[in-house]
This record gives structure tokens, C-alpha cells and sequence, in this order.
């Protein structure tokens, strides 16, 4: 039988798993693809870390292992054909699979339950953003782009720099620094993957551990979001100073890795808080 400690030593682990996944998506679609696949294989190995215990398995929660493996075959089987790239929403599909199939063994139910409310928080509020309020404004994400990031970052970098920067369309950057460039600050630079993520990872974890401080948890999801726009707008703001004095190719790989690195920093940061939250 599973131990409380084993269950959140198997969390954690399923954390990292997920983590180094993300990274390795991230590579292969963005960056380098040995890097990523090393991202992928430390993923594989730090799943042998997860501590097994005799598994059981009774006769109705056979279907949450065979709905969670239809969902991981399913997305594998779609990107085959058509050819895709795996991003963020293939790896919390992925996640949503396998906790659900977790959540069909006894001895992980709990673990389960983590992902189960992480992975489908996530792709909720990305549904309901990428989706749903595109659907009333197709314009919406060029907006948020626009006057929630390109602004505020290009504020920044106007009060701490003396670097001659031009909006010359709504997600767009002009410059004339170490080269003439255009960048297009958009997808991933809005910033929006990490607030949903840090918010199903807070919803997961206290639905884990029954933490019943709805208003505590509250107050922590604002902040975490909070936090995460900031960092956004940091992480944008050292794109550009790096774009303007260093060149487009080189802003183009620390683009890949940065981002990946202050979530890295940010979740180790809320999982200490709420660990001590209890």
C-alpha cells in the first residue's frame, strides 16, 4: 500500500516528468531537436523513479485506465497524420491520459486526482482563451498581445534603456540595433500558457491534499498569475536587448530556453508554498 509520503514523492516526480516533457516539446518544435530529445529521455528516466507498490486494480476503475490510454493514443494518432507538432495542449492531453489512467489504480488514485484537475484546468481556461473569447472577438489574442504585453514591455525597456524601438503593426517590433529587424511578439510571448499551467497546477494540488482555504488558494492563484505576467514582461524586455545589441539569431535561442526556465523557477516557487500550506 501507498504511503502518503510516497504519494507526494510520486507527484513531485510526475511534476518534473511533465516539466522536462513541456522542455522537450518546446525543443523539437522551436529549438534543437537534441536537446529536446535529451529533455525527452531524462523524462522517460525519471519515471523509473516513481515509487511502485503492488498494484490493484478493481473492475470499476478499469474504465478511467482504458479512457486514459484511448485520450494518449488518440493525440499520438492525430499528430501522425496529421503531421503536427506536439506543443502544450498535446503534453496536458497527455497528462489528462495518464493520470486518468493512475486514477484507475488504487495506489495512485490520489496522483491521479493531481493531474486529473491540473491537466483539465489547463485545458479549460486555454479552451476558454484560445477558443471561446476568439470566437466573440477574433481579434482578441492580438489585442492581449498588443496592449497587455508589447506595450508594458516596450515601457519597460524605455525606462531602463536608451534602445530605439518602433510598434509598426499590432503584435509587431521594428529596431535598428546590431541589425535591422522585426519581431513579432505573439504565441508563446503572450504569456498566457504559463498563467493557465501555474493556475492547474495550484487547482491540482489543493484538490490533491484537501486544502479547504478557498480564500488563501484564491489569493495565491492571483498572485501566481500576477507574478508570471511580470516575469513575462521581463522575459519579453531581455528579448529585445538581446535582439537589438546581439542580433536576431541569437534572441531566437535564448527565446527557446528562457521562457522554460523562469517557469522552471516560478513553480519550484509556488510548490514550496504550497507545501507549507497545509
Amino acid at each position: 500500500m501507498a504511503t502518503i509520503d510516497d504519494q507526494r514523492h510520486n507527484v513531485l516526480i510526475f511534476l518534473l516528468v511533465m516539466a522536462f516533457f513541456t522542455g522537450a516539446t518546446i525543443q523539437l518544435s522551436e529549438g534543437s531537436v537534441l536537446i529536446g530529445v535529451v529533455l525527452f529521455l531524462i523524462a522517460l528516466a525519471l519515471t523509473t523513479k516513481i515509487r511502485l507498490s503492488s498494484i490493484y486494480i478493481t473492475k470499476s476503475s478499469k474504465f478511467f485506465i482504458v479512457l486514459g490510454t484511448f485520450i494518449v493514443l488518440a493525440d499520438l494518432v492525430y499528430n501522425l497524420k496529421a503531421m503536427n507538432n506536439l506543443g502544450t495542449l498535446d503534453s496536458m492531453t497527455f497528462f489528462m491520459g495518464g493520470s486518468l489512467i493512475a486514477y484507475g489504480i488504487s495506489q495512485y488514485r490520489r496522483m491521479g486526482e493531481f493531474g486529473i484537475y491540473t491537466s483539465g484546468t489547463f485545458i479549460i481556461l486555454y479552451l476558454f482563451f484560445y477558443s471561446l473569447l476568439p470566437s466573440l472577438n477574433n481579434n482578441f489574442i492580438n489585442y492581449f498581445d498588443h496592449y497587455l504585453v508589447l506595450l508594458p514591455s516596450l515601457a519597460i525597456v524605455n525606462a531602463v534603456s536608451d534602445m530605439s524601438l518602433h510598434v509598426v503593426a499590432t503584435e509587431t517590433v521594428h529596431f535598428k540595433g546590431f541589425e535591422d529587424s522585426t519581431v513579432v511578439i505573439g504565441g508563446p510571448c503572450s504569456g498566457i500558457y504559463s498563467m493557465i499551467l501555474l493556475t492547474g497546477l495550484i487547482v491540482g494540488y489543493t484538490k490533491m491534499e484537501r486544502l479547504t482555504d478557498k480564500r488563501r488558494i484564491s489569493l495565491l492563484i492571483v498572485i501566481t498569475v500576477l507574478v508570471a505576467y511580470i516575469a513575462n514582461l521581463i522575459r519579453v524586455s531581455v528579448l529585445y536587448y538581446i535582439g537589438y545589441y546581439y542580433g536576431i539569431e541569437r534572441m531566437m535561442f535564448v527565446h527557446v530556453y528562457l521562457g522554460w526556465i523562469i517557469f522552471m523557477i516560478i513553480f519550484l516557487g509556488i510548490m514550496m508554498v504550497l507545501y507549507k500550506t497545509k
